[in-house]
């Protein structure tokens, strides 16, 4: 089955040099600090955080799946972007791969835009429902909106 990409975006009033630091490079330890409910912790388990890296999420109580290791697959800290791919846990179920490429641009008004694009490639018929694309890009969304809320009460971080 051919791969099943989409798209979604998320303004913020932080500007994006702020956004990427707090969501992408601090984002091991503030996502699991301001979401615990969704995120318990994320690991490293090789490499320093750049391309190549290893890190093995654990998701928090209720989560439909309890945890993925993913390889880093480029940070570029100059163009505020970042991607990564699911490379072993159950959310793999039913795929061959996942991967994740984000990009945080500025906006008119002086703060970010945060685009996401993820891609799914199924193993034989399965299909991804428009139900589970939703669910996803409300969860990515709300993460990214809580570091926002974060930062928007912690202006020094």
């Amino acid at each position: 089955m051919a791969p099943i990409t989409y798209d979604m975006e998320v303004t913020s009033s932080i500007p994006p040099a702020k956004m990427f630091k707090a969501f992408v490079l601090d984002g091991d330890t503030l996502i699991p600090k301001v979401l615990p409910q969704a995120i318990k912790s994320v690991e490293t388990l090789q490499g320093d955080g750049g391309a190549g890296t290893i890190k093995l999420t654990t998701f928090g109580e209720g989560s439909k799946h309890k945890c993925v290791k993913h390889k880093v697959d480029a940070v570029d800290k100059e163009n505020f972007t970042y991607s990564y791919s699911i490379i072993e846990g159950d959310a793999l179920d039913g795929f061959e791969s996942i991967s994740y490429h984000i990009k945080i641009v500025p906006s008119h008004d002086g703060g970010s835009i945060c685009k996401n694009r993820s891609i799914y490639c199924p193993k034989g018929d399965n299909k991804v429902t428009e139900e589970e694309i939703k669910s996803g890009k409300d969860k990515a969304s709300s993460i990214f909106k809580a570091v926002e809320a974060y930062l928007l009460a912690n202006p020094d971080c």
